[in-house]
């Protein structure tokens, strides 16, 4: 099986990333839902805040590879409805330690780490215009968020990737096909070589 990690700081353009692997029929699973799960299973909404705070709390209690861990948990349990090439792609978004790297190459036949770049005056305008559930629309939340996916790893994670896209001075609709275009050449080479390098 086949994992392309994305990574990046919030707003760079993971979930762009992930749509046009969706389009291209490949399953995505986003880390951050773990996070949303765990909040709603506490019982506390969906807030900035709350994301944050058990974000944090099951690192801490846990280790920074737990989320990976969860994931894989759910990996698992998917079965494969048939041969597709494309089925056994999964494309894993917001990886944020190195930690969760380590089990991700340890459990893919084949890991490819892609880093989406993207400078904070545009992730933060993205940010504000985005309203997503966790998001915040004050700047300095934005800022603190940033910090705290620093902390959890996130930059050394992007040192780690195989990869980097530079999301600046695109449309959505350019960037999209970047990575539409990006997906099927990784897909191509691992399936020709075994080896996207």
């Amino acid at each position: 099986m086949i994992g392309i990690g994305v990574t990046g700081l919030p707003g760079a353009g993971k979930s762009v990333f992930s749509d046009a692997a969706k389009s291209l029929g490949i399953q995505v699973i986003k880390m951050g839902t773990i996070v949303f799960e765990e909040t709603r299973k506490k019982g506390l909404p969906l807030t900035y805040e709350n994301v944050g705070k058990i974000a944090i709390e099951l690192r801490t209690k846990y280790g920074r590879g737990i989320i990976a861990k969860k994931v894989i948990e759910r990996i698992k349990k998917i079965k494969i409805t048939n041969q597709s090439k494309n089925e056994k792609i999964i494309i894993i978004e917001g990886i944020r330690s190195p930690e969760e790297v380590e089990y991700f190459r340890d459990f893919f036949d084949i890991f490819v780490l892609v880093a989406i770049h993207a400078p904070p005056k545009i992730r933060y305008e993205r940010l504000l215009q985005r309203g997503r559930v966790d998001d915040t629309i004050n700047i300095l939340k934005l800022i603190e968020r940033d910090e705290r996916e620093l902390k959890f790893g996130v930059g050394e994670v992007i040192a780690l990737a195989d990869e980097i896209l530079i999301n600046k001075d695109k449309t959505l609709k350019e960037f999209f096909n970047e990575c539409k275009k990006f997906i099927k050449r990784i897909v191509s080479q691992v399936n020709k070589h075994g080896n996207p390098h």
